[in-house]
Protein backbone atom coordinates (compact mmCIF):
# COMPACT_ATOMS: atom_id res chain seq x y z
CA UNK A 1 0.00 0.00 0.00
CA UNK A 2 1.82 3.42 -1.20
CA UNK A 3 1.23 6.07 1.47
CA UNK A 4 -0.83 9.09 0.89
CA UNK A 5 0.83 12.67 1.35
CA UNK A 6 0.00 13.12 5.53
CA UNK A 7 0.56 9.44 6.55
CA UNK A 8 3.45 7.84 8.61
CA UNK A 9 4.00 4.30 9.45
CA UNK A 10 3.84 3.17 12.73
CA UNK A 11 4.65 -0.07 14.18
CA UNK A 12 2.67 -1.20 17.18
CA UNK A 13 4.86 -4.04 19.63
CA UNK A 14 1.99 -6.59 21.02
CA UNK A 15 2.59 -8.71 24.18
CA UNK A 16 -0.61 -10.74 23.35
CA UNK A 17 -0.87 -14.53 23.33
CA UNK A 18 -4.12 -14.74 21.73
CA UNK A 19 -4.89 -13.85 18.28
CA UNK A 20 -8.03 -12.84 18.79
CA UNK A 21 -7.33 -10.07 21.16
CA UNK A 22 -4.39 -9.19 19.41
CA UNK A 23 -6.16 -8.06 16.69
CA UNK A 24 -8.68 -6.38 19.23
CA UNK A 25 -5.88 -4.35 20.60
CA UNK A 26 -4.50 -3.53 16.53
CA UNK A 27 -8.18 -2.12 15.90
CA UNK A 28 -8.24 -0.22 19.08
CA UNK A 29 -4.98 1.60 18.13
CA UNK A 30 -5.94 1.90 14.66
CA UNK A 31 -9.29 3.47 15.64
CA UNK A 32 -7.57 6.23 18.01
CA UNK A 33 -4.37 6.78 15.65
CA UNK A 34 -6.68 7.52 12.33
CA UNK A 35 -6.82 5.87 10.01
CA UNK A 36 -6.65 8.19 7.57
CA UNK A 37 -3.37 9.13 8.84
CA UNK A 38 -1.38 6.27 9.76
CA UNK A 39 -0.18 2.67 8.54
CA UNK A 40 -0.45 0.14 11.33
CA UNK A 41 1.67 -2.44 11.66
CA UNK A 42 2.43 -4.91 14.70
CA UNK A 43 4.94 -6.90 15.48
CA UNK A 44 4.05 -9.82 18.26
CA UNK A 45 6.77 -10.80 20.75
CA UNK A 46 5.18 -13.34 22.23
CA UNK A 47 5.61 -15.09 18.87
CA UNK A 48 9.03 -13.51 17.73
CA UNK A 49 10.90 -12.74 21.23
CA UNK A 50 13.87 -12.12 19.19
CA UNK A 51 12.81 -8.02 18.44
CA UNK A 52 15.26 -5.68 17.80
CA UNK A 53 16.49 -2.36 16.42
CA UNK A 54 16.81 -3.16 12.64
CA UNK A 55 12.64 -4.41 12.89
CA UNK A 56 11.13 -1.14 13.51
CA UNK A 57 13.59 0.79 11.74
CA UNK A 58 10.89 1.65 8.71
CA UNK A 59 8.60 3.19 11.10
CA UNK A 60 8.20 6.60 12.67
CA UNK A 61 6.69 5.75 15.80
CA UNK A 62 6.77 2.97 18.40
CA UNK A 63 3.98 2.17 20.16
CA UNK A 64 4.11 -0.54 23.31
CA UNK A 65 1.04 -2.06 23.83
CA UNK A 66 -0.30 -3.45 26.59
CA UNK A 67 -0.38 -7.37 27.48
CA UNK A 68 -3.31 -8.37 30.11
CA UNK A 69 -1.80 -12.06 30.57
CA UNK A 70 2.11 -10.99 31.35
CA UNK A 71 3.66 -8.64 34.14
CA UNK A 72 6.02 -6.51 33.79
CA UNK A 73 7.89 -7.59 37.29
CA UNK A 74 8.58 -10.91 35.03
CA UNK A 75 11.06 -11.98 32.81
CA UNK A 76 10.01 -13.17 29.33
CA UNK A 77 11.78 -14.62 26.84
CA UNK A 78 11.16 -10.86 24.88
CA UNK A 79 12.00 -9.35 28.03
CA UNK A 80 15.83 -8.75 27.30
CA UNK A 81 15.65 -8.06 23.79
CA UNK A 82 13.06 -5.50 24.44
CA UNK A 83 15.00 -4.39 26.86
CA UNK A 84 17.74 -3.85 24.56
CA UNK A 85 15.27 -2.23 21.82
CA UNK A 86 13.70 0.65 24.04
CA UNK A 87 16.90 1.75 25.10
CA UNK A 88 18.50 1.95 22.05
CA UNK A 89 14.91 3.65 20.59
CA UNK A 90 15.44 6.36 23.53
CA UNK A 91 18.93 6.54 22.74
CA UNK A 92 18.39 7.05 19.14
CA UNK A 93 15.63 9.97 20.10
CA UNK A 94 12.86 7.50 18.11
CA UNK A 95 9.37 8.48 19.09
CA UNK A 96 7.76 5.62 21.69
CA UNK A 97 4.42 5.81 23.40
CA UNK A 98 3.38 3.28 25.89
CA UNK A 99 0.09 2.15 26.72
CA UNK A 100 -0.55 -0.03 30.31
CA UNK A 101 1.83 -2.83 30.12
CA UNK A 102 4.67 -0.54 27.81
CA UNK A 103 4.14 2.69 30.03
CA UNK A 104 5.49 0.27 32.77
CA UNK A 105 8.07 -1.28 30.59
CA UNK A 106 9.58 1.71 29.79
CA UNK A 107 9.59 2.89 32.89
CA UNK A 108 11.66 0.10 34.56
CA UNK A 109 13.79 -0.37 31.51
CA UNK A 110 15.22 3.18 32.07
CA UNK A 111 15.33 2.54 36.02
CA UNK A 112 11.93 3.46 37.64
CA UNK A 113 10.22 0.71 39.58
CA UNK A 114 7.01 -1.29 38.86
CA UNK A 115 4.94 -3.88 41.81
CA UNK A 116 2.06 -5.62 41.84
CA UNK A 117 -0.55 -4.28 44.16
CA UNK A 118 -4.01 -5.15 44.30
CA UNK A 119 -5.08 -2.16 46.51
CA UNK A 120 -4.10 -0.02 43.57
CA UNK A 121 -5.47 -1.71 40.89
CA UNK A 122 -8.13 0.15 38.59
CA UNK A 123 -10.38 -1.79 36.25
CA UNK A 124 -12.59 0.18 34.67
CA UNK A 125 -13.19 4.20 34.08
CA UNK A 126 -11.05 6.62 36.48
CA UNK A 127 -10.83 10.57 36.82
CA UNK A 128 -7.36 11.46 36.53
CA UNK A 129 -6.03 15.11 36.98
CA UNK A 130 -2.71 16.66 34.88
CA UNK A 131 0.16 18.20 36.82
CA UNK A 132 1.20 21.58 35.90
CA UNK A 133 3.81 20.42 33.39
CA UNK A 134 0.99 18.18 32.05
CA UNK A 135 -0.97 21.49 31.67
CA UNK A 136 1.75 22.86 29.71
CA UNK A 137 2.78 19.91 27.90
CA UNK A 138 2.05 19.60 24.16
CA UNK A 139 -0.29 16.48 24.11
CA UNK A 140 -2.86 17.68 26.42
CA UNK A 141 -2.16 21.60 26.11
CA UNK A 142 -6.18 22.64 25.73
CA UNK A 143 -7.53 20.04 27.42
CA UNK A 144 -9.08 19.74 30.38
CA UNK A 145 -7.14 19.74 34.16
CA UNK A 146 -9.24 16.90 34.95
CA UNK A 147 -10.47 13.99 32.34
CA UNK A 148 -11.80 10.23 32.47
CA UNK A 149 -9.46 6.88 31.27
CA UNK A 150 -10.11 3.56 31.09
CA UNK A 151 -8.26 1.19 32.85
CA UNK A 152 -7.31 -2.54 33.37
CA UNK A 153 -4.08 -3.20 35.58
CA UNK A 154 -2.90 -4.80 38.84
CA UNK A 155 0.90 -3.58 38.51
CA UNK A 156 1.54 0.36 38.72
CA UNK A 157 4.71 2.38 38.25
CA UNK A 158 5.60 3.17 42.07
CA UNK A 159 9.01 5.25 41.11
CA UNK A 160 9.86 7.12 37.71
CA UNK A 161 12.72 7.05 35.96
CA UNK A 162 15.22 10.15 36.99
CA UNK A 163 14.81 11.79 33.51
CA UNK A 164 10.92 10.94 33.47
CA UNK A 165 8.42 14.04 33.81
CA UNK A 166 5.06 13.59 35.54
CA UNK A 167 2.49 14.69 33.81
CA UNK A 168 -1.03 12.69 35.22
CA UNK A 169 -2.11 10.91 38.09
CA UNK A 170 -5.27 9.30 39.83
CA UNK A 171 -6.47 8.81 42.79
CA UNK A 172 -5.15 5.65 43.77
CA UNK A 173 -2.61 5.36 41.63
CA UNK A 174 0.19 8.33 40.47
CA UNK A 175 2.65 8.28 37.69
CA UNK A 176 -0.45 7.91 35.23
CA UNK A 177 1.29 9.77 32.58
CA UNK A 178 4.78 10.75 32.12
CA UNK A 179 7.18 12.00 29.56
CA UNK A 180 11.06 11.50 28.81
CA UNK A 181 12.43 15.21 29.58
CA UNK A 182 13.26 16.48 25.78
CA UNK A 183 11.97 13.56 23.99
CA UNK A 184 8.72 12.14 22.41
CA UNK A 185 8.59 9.33 24.61
CA UNK A 186 5.43 9.21 26.80
CA UNK A 187 3.97 6.29 28.40
CA UNK A 188 0.00 6.32 29.75
CA UNK A 189 -0.86 3.56 32.60
CA UNK A 190 -4.76 4.38 31.40
CA UNK A 191 -5.89 2.73 27.84
CA UNK A 192 -5.78 6.06 25.82
CA UNK A 193 -6.65 3.45 22.70
CA UNK A 194 -10.07 2.05 23.98
CA UNK A 195 -13.02 4.14 24.03
CA UNK A 196 -15.80 2.89 26.17
CA UNK A 197 -17.57 0.95 23.86
CA UNK A 198 -13.71 -1.02 23.36
CA UNK A 199 -12.86 -1.07 26.68
CA UNK A 200 -16.39 -3.15 27.50
CA UNK A 201 -15.04 -5.45 24.72
CA UNK A 202 -11.72 -6.03 26.36
CA UNK A 203 -13.01 -6.85 30.22
CA UNK A 204 -15.41 -9.74 28.29
CA UNK A 205 -12.11 -11.02 26.67
CA UNK A 206 -10.22 -10.97 30.74
CA UNK A 207 -13.25 -10.94 32.79
CA UNK A 208 -11.86 -14.03 34.85
CA UNK A 209 -8.80 -12.06 35.71
CA UNK A 210 -9.34 -8.71 36.34
CA UNK A 211 -14.00 -8.83 36.78
CA UNK A 212 -14.58 -12.09 38.02
CA UNK A 213 -17.25 -10.46 40.24
CA UNK A 214 -20.49 -10.59 38.40
CA UNK A 215 -22.35 -7.45 39.78
CA UNK A 216 -18.89 -5.30 39.14
CA UNK A 217 -18.85 -6.76 35.86
CA UNK A 218 -22.27 -6.26 35.07
CA UNK A 219 -21.48 -2.30 36.78
CA UNK A 220 -18.55 -1.27 34.72
CA UNK A 221 -20.50 -2.48 30.97
CA UNK A 222 -23.82 -1.40 31.58
CA UNK A 223 -22.71 2.26 32.13
CA UNK A 224 -20.17 3.19 30.16
CA UNK A 225 -18.25 6.32 30.77
CA UNK A 226 -17.04 8.60 27.67
CA UNK A 227 -13.42 9.47 27.54
CA UNK A 228 -13.44 12.12 25.04
CA UNK A 229 -10.31 14.05 26.40
CA UNK A 230 -7.79 10.78 26.41
CA UNK A 231 -9.85 9.89 23.20
CA UNK A 232 -7.63 12.35 21.43
CA UNK A 233 -3.92 11.60 22.64
CA UNK A 234 -3.09 9.17 20.34
CA UNK A 235 -3.81 11.16 17.11
CA UNK A 236 -1.83 14.39 19.06
CA UNK A 237 1.04 12.19 19.85
CA UNK A 238 1.06 11.24 15.77
CA UNK A 239 0.41 15.50 15.32
CA UNK A 240 3.57 15.82 17.61
CA UNK A 241 5.93 13.69 15.28
CA UNK A 242 4.36 14.66 11.92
Amino acid sequence: MSLSKGTIKVVLIQVRDQRHIAEHERDCFAERLGRDRVELHTLNVTENPNISISDVDPYAAVILGGAGAHTVTEDYDFTAPMTDLVLKLVDADRPIFGSCWGHQFIAKVLGGSVITDIAHEEVGTFNLWLSDAGQRDPLFEGLAKSFFGHMGHHDYVVRLPEQAIELAYSQRCRNQVFRLRDKLVYGTQFHAEMDAARLIERLGFYRESYVPDDDVFETLTSNPVPTPESDQLLRRFVDLIM
